[in-house]
């Protein structure tokens, strides 16, 4: 029996997250993982509170879709507020924010949370994307064009990442040393 898309895109997904983990797992549970500059300022400990806070926001908009709730991007500094008092991370839908400001939030929010809390959480976020892709109908999915969505917070997001920290494990003396 053919695959269906879901079962394509489930595969995909978890192939590109395996392929992202054992890239984390070249760098090292390490010191390394705080060293800034491997995306810009960023450590890879902050390109995974980023990356967690974008899963996390998927999560959530899949487990309010299986619940028949309706998310609608804040159109307003107060339900901008109301949303990160309520979700703990900013809307990242809303058309009000820019690209840089909500990852420079996820980044102060984070940077005195343990690696380990850090890694935890990102771990945590995945599974539940995970999880509420399995239970999602097929038909759902393409309803609200859940692929492309949890295609952009999830594996396109990891690609991005993937090439920063290839540049900056090969541009690391320490790593080259090795």
């Amino acid at each position: 029996m053919p695959k269906t898309h879901k079962e394509i895109f489930l595969t995909r997904l978890m192939h590109e997250r395996d392929k992202f983990e054992l890239l984390l797992n070249r760098v090292g549970y390490t010191r390394r993982m705080t060293l800034k500059g491997v995306c810009g300022k960023w450590s890879i400990k902050d390109i995974l509170a980023h990356v967690f806070a974008y899963e996390q926001y998927i999560a959530d908009r899949m487990h309010e879709i299986l619940h028949g709730e309706e998310y609608v991007p804040c159109r307003t500094q107060n339900a901008l507020d109301a949303f990160l008092d309520e979700f703990g991370y900013p809307d990242f839908g809303s058309p009000l924010l820019d690209d840089d400001g909500p990852n420079e939030w996820i980044i102060e929010k984070y940077k005195n949370v343990s690696l380990d809390d850090v890694v935890a959480q990102e771990i945590q976020a995945f599974a539940a994307v995970i999880s509420s892709l399995e239970k999602m109908p097929e038909e759902m999915m393409n309803k609200h064009n859940l692929y492309d969505r949890i295609a952009n917070n999830t594996f396109l997001h990891y690609r991005e990442h993937t090439a920063d920290i290839k540049r900056w494990l090969k541009s690391n003396t320490t790593y080259n040393r090795r």
